[in-house]
């Protein structure tokens, strides 16, 4: 029986991302300084900031590739990458840790690929490592998802053989394959040429049409005024406003963030 996107995912609620008080320093500089956010489920939440602001920081707290000094991040209410030890929150194991990343899905700036293995194994690899397929199931659904990407024809490719566009769409198939509560976008065009640029938007946009809870880091503000339930404006480690796109790019109330935008519009 041929598995379609919709139903490999019919089983995965969309889920509610929430960060609380989350400070993260590297030395004496601090990166995020006191950083609260809720994103409802199947929210599209962009998150928009200079560079070196803690956009992409804030990203790897939410699935623990970063671990916060002060702070902490739930998904479903469920504590990530830690649990409470009477007043204190004590680190999980590093296996308890990867599965709860196996809920969350990550696109990187540069897609990170395996380069030996296939298009197809890429996208199957990880339901088949963490023991939720088995082999032909999860080829199976890597077909499907890669089909769902424009790229039903490249199941045989390495990622060398590909464009920056497709290996990133790649990307996106494999992130989907683990039927994730949530997807991080961690500026995922900013490798890309400038013509390779909308067909990575493209899929974006059909994933936030199916009610998928999503984050993205961009610096795409046309993107992000057509997609965002609600643009997230960061600087200094420090969240200056958030709310619709019509508000925050048409009608910004902080100083900081007209001049932002004024750089970049």
């Amino acid at each position: 029986m041929t598995v379609t996107t919709r139903e490999a995912l019919a089983d995965v609620e969309a889920a509610t991302v929430e960060v609380h008080d989350v400070h993260k320093w590297y030395g004496t500089h601090r990166v995020l300084d006191g950083v609260d956010l809720t994103v409802r489920p199947g929210e599209v939440t962009v998150i928009l900031g200079p560079s070196g602001s803690g956009k992409s920081t804030l990203l790897r707290i939410i699935n623990h590739l970063e671990r916060p000094e002060i702070g902490h991040v739930s998904i479903n209410g469920e504590l990530i990458g830690v649990k409470r030890q009477g007043e204190r929150l004590k680190e999980l194991s590093e296996r308890a840790i990867l599965t709860q990343r196996g809920r969350i899905g990550f696109v990187f700036q540069n897609f990170n690929l395996f380069p030996h293995l296939t298009v197809l194994d890429n996208v199957a690899a990880a339901p088949v490592a963490t023991g939720r397929l088995g082999k032909p199931e999860a080829q199976e659904l890597a077909r499907e998802l890669l089909g769902r990407v424009g790229l039903a024809d490249k199941t045989g490719a390495y990622p060398r053989q590909l464009s920056g566009g497709q290996q990133q769409r790649v990307a996106i198939a494999r992130a989907l394959a683990l039927r994730p509560g949530v997807i991080l976008f961690d500026e995922p065009t900013s490798a890309l040429d400038p013509e390779l640029v909308g067909e990575v938007l493209a899929v974006i946009k059909d994933l936030a049409a199916s009610g998928t809870t999503l984050v993205i880091v961009t610096h795409e503000i046309g993107f992000a005024r057509e997609i965002a339930d609600r643009v997230v404006f960061i600087d200094g480690g420090k969240i200056l406003e958030q709310g619709p796109p019509s508000e925050v790019l048409d009608t910004p109330r902080h100083e900081r963030t007209r001049d932002f935008l004024s750089k970049v519009l």
